[in-house]
């Protein structure tokens, strides 16, 4: 060392070597140990770096397929309605409550408790137990002689569901990085369309060659089958390892407890907010999905085999594009700022309005796909956007329990409510309109685009708020 050499503050160094290699031997004893402490807070550890490029693809890539069996099992009722209907005899009421509220009353609560659960063990392992669960109740849809055993089924269902997403978006925070990762969530956001569309072509297509009980028996055995793949393949991230807190000690979730978790996630403005502005969007959105197949069919003429095909190239290509777009686009604006995964949203549903309109208008299903297309394209961007914004928002230690309460808010406002209320308006309709009732609630599901976008855009300005507080 140089005479007279100063450290950055000016006080002169002493050298000191001896005692900055011990002190260097005991910062890597400590963070050592802080690296086990944090891969010891998921279970079962990870065996490779799932930060790896290779490991990361196979990890999302095996997330995705699992949530479009998710979905593909969650929308197979809506997308065999016609016959379901035909042959249980069961209104339009009826199937919106199935469909909707019974289907989210268990999907919707029985998240919480997953959640809490998957923050303390193995979140692997609970995404694996939840397929297997959600994939033999599917099967039992197929066996149902009454409307009452499928309600019952479908309950089921929603029961395992319940542990399929929360856990993978937790995976996926911890996977990739803050940079990468709304579009990490894009991809893995690709199984709502995929789902949709393998199930329109697929299960149509079952259905109109033999029975409609078919395709739920032939899902049911893919999804147990995937079960078993979960637990090979997908391996658990340390807890907060993409955003560098693997070399700190990670705080344990149960050590706030479970009431607490709920009350600081409500207790956040910001958290309230998204998740009710995403649950207007997700009104929208399972609103017009769960009766679309059956409005083309009755309203516009279209049969089951060109379902199977049109209505399925509608929805997995304009949809995916929609929720990969989204991804692309926040992740690009949110480097400015956070409002991003705000505006985004409330531009795309202001957007989708006139369009979403004309398909409810147009008088042959031909025109009717035409016009669709940009409602697909358009209603989800608000999916990937939200959850990314309220995984960045929470601790990595309790993204679980926050991301199923997101699904909380988000699924009972738009999967519980949505299809009822479609539903049922279509009942309250059908003395005045007759066979068009189902249009008639389909104008009556607009004005919840323009209520999403303005709640979008309120959660915009208290971004802003916050980022400028924070900055000040």
């Amino acid at each position: 060392m140089a005479a007279g050499e100063t450290d950055q503050a000016g006080w002169p160094k002493i050298d000191n070597q001896p005692q900055e290699e011990e002190d260097h031997h005991d910062r890597c004893i400590s963070t050592a140990s802080a690296g086990r402490r944090a891969r010891m807070s998921g279970a079962g550890g990870p065996r490779t770096g799932p930060g790896t490029p290779s490991r990361a693809g196979l990890t999302l890539g095996m997330l995705a397929f699992v949530y479009v069996l998710n979905f593909l099992d969650r929308q197979l009722v809506s997308i065999l309605a016609k016959p379901i209907q035909d042959g249980l005899g069961i209104t339009d009421g009826q199937l919106g409550l199935l469909t909707g509220f019974y289907f989210a009353l268990f999907y919707c609560f029985i998240a919480i408790p997953v959640g809490w659960l998957a923050d303390r063990t193995s979140r692997v392992k609970v995404l694996a137990a939840a397929c297997a669960i959600w994939s033999a109740a599917t099967a039992a849809c197929g066996m149902a002689a009454n409307y009452g055993q499928l309600v019952v089924a479908r309950m089921l269902v929603g029961v395992g569901e319940a542990g399929g997403v929360p856990p993978s978006y937790a995976i996926i925070s911890d996977t990739f990085p803050r940079e990468r990762r709304t579009t990490a969530m894009a991809i893995f956001n690709l199984g709502p369309p995929l789902g949709s569309a393998l199930g329109v072509a697929f299960g149509a297509t079952l259905a109109a060659a033999f029975d409609w009980r078919i395709p739920f028996y032939v899902i049911g055995a893919i999804g147990v089958a995937t079960a078993a793949l979960v637990v090979w393949t997908v391996r658990e991230p340390a807890r907060g390892e993409a955003d560098q807190a693997a070399a700190q000690p990670a705080r344990r979730s149960h050590e706030d407890g479970f009431a607490t978790a709920i009350v600081r996630f409500f207790g956040n403005p910001l958290l309230l907010t998204a998740s009710l502005a995403s649950g207007a969007g997700n009104f929208i959105t399972y609103g017009m999905l769960n009766f679309t197949v059956l409005f083309l069919m009755r309203e516009k003429g279209m049969q089951l085999e060109q379902v199977a095909v049109w209505y399925a190239l509608v929805v997995g290509i304009a949809m995916s594009a929609g929720i990969y777009a989204s991804g692309r686009i926040v992740d690009r604006y949110a480097q400015r700022s956070k409002a991003a995964y705000a505006t985004v949203p409330a531009a795309s549903l202001v957007l989708a309005i006139p369009f979403f309109l004309g398909f409810v208008w147009a008088p042959c299903w031909e025109l009717a796909l035409a016009f669709l297309i940009v409602p697909m394209f358009l209603n989800s961007f608000f999916l990937s956007a939200t959850v990314t914004f309220v995984q960045g928002e929470v601790p990595a230690e309790r993204r679980v329990i926050s991301g199923a309460l997101l699904l909380l808010v988000m699924n009972f406002i738009g999967l519980g409510l949505g299809p009822t209320y479609v539903g049922m308006m279509s009942d309250i309709f059908r003395p005045a309109f007759g066979d068009h009732a189902l249009q008639a609630a389909y104008y009556a599901l607009a004005p919840m685009y323009l209520i999403g976008a303005g709640l979008f855009l309120l959660l915009a300005r208290m971004t802003r708020r916050h980022e400028q507080g924070e900055a000040g």
